[in-house]
């Protein structure tokens, strides 16, 4: 059924490049300015912060979506037709909506966040060795991520370099301070307390950057949309036992019902309120990226505290 979907937006998209000349010409302003647009929230808060009062960026995909199992709308088409510049993570993050985005109209500066950054790999069975694409788990990465941002800003927008690069600048002030606080909590956890259960791979830079150890992930993969086979759920349960681990951590947006069978067998608790893919509004607790990393830090320390 996702397939015929995507499929059917993909020729939506191909009929407004068609027939829509505006689209298919010339990039458009807004105001005399780019009309910027981020795959995710994530993205288009860090961008937010690089272009500050001079641009609005707009995210595609909702608050609260889970990139792996967006279905993508015909209104996407049209969004990225208009922009004139848009800010992809990379690392083939965007599989979801690659169809819109290969297929839309207009023509546009595209902007990879994280180019120029060294992936991990995979670990799971079924995307074993690729890249992984969850670089902004790391504040230290999304350092890299502001000055592509910032670069792409500056040539799309030249007369608004000056204010791109003064926002950058302060914003990676922030960055490292983020770094900083999050270091100073996790210190506050002895190494035996730092064994990490995750619904899927997502944790892996946040992991390797403050030393923590993931015992495992429910879902043996970097998407959220696979599906475990009973010997991987067996062998994960008898890791969870052998280890320290309290609780299996899920993104909010997860499916909790498989880590909830392994959660009982294994003898530890689901923590489902993280927020690792997608932010919230401004009511919730991760409005902004800084927002959530502390957030999410914070939960992970108390939870591993016991």
């Amino acid at each position: 059924m996702r397939k015929k979907l995507i499929v059917v937006i993909y020729l939506f998209a191909l009929l407004l490049n068609a027939c829509n000349p505006k689209m298919s010409t010339a990039p458009t302003l807004q105001d005399g300015k780019p009309r910027v647009l981020a795959s995710t929230s994530i993205l288009a808060d860090i961008a937010q912060n690089v272009a500050g009062d001079r641009i609005k960026v707009e995210s595609l995909l909702p608050l609260g979506v889970d990139p792996h199992a967006y279905q993508p709308r015909p209104a996407d088409a049209a969004k990225v037709a208009e922009s004139t510049v848009l800010i992809l993570n990379g690392a083939n993050y965007e599989q979801a909506i690659k169809p819109i985005l290969d297929n839309a109209g207009g023509q546009r500066l595209v902007i990879d966040a994280s180019k120029g950054l060294t992936p991990r790999s995979a670990t799971g069975a079924s995307d074993q060795g690729a890249a992984d694409p969850h670089f902004w788990l790391d504040p230290n990465l999304v350092i890299k991520y502001v000055e592509n941002i910032r670069n792409g800003l500056s040539t799309a927008d030249p007369e608004g370099a000056d204010v791109y690069h003064a926002n950058a600048d302060t914003y990676i002030k922030q960055l490292k301070e983020l770094d900083t606080w999050i270091q100073t909590q996790v210190d506050t956890l002895t190494p035996e307390k730092k064994d990490l259960v995750t619904n899927h791979e997502t944790l892996g830079y946040f992991a390797d950057r403050y030393k923590f150890n993931i015992v495992g992930e429910v879902i043996p993969s970097l998407s959220s949309e696979a599906s475990p086979s009973a010997q991987e759920m067996t062998a994960l349960v008898k890791k969870i036992r052998s280890s320290n681990a309290l609780a299996i951590f899920l993104d909010a947006m997860d499916n909790p019902k498989l880590a909830e069978q392994v959660a009982e067998e294994a003898g530890v608790k689901v923590i489902n309120d993280l927020h690792l893919e997608s932010l919230t509004p401004l009511d919730g607790a991760a409005p902004t990226y800084i927002d959530m990393m502390k957030f999410n830090t914070s939960q992970i320390v108390k939870i591993c505290k016991g």
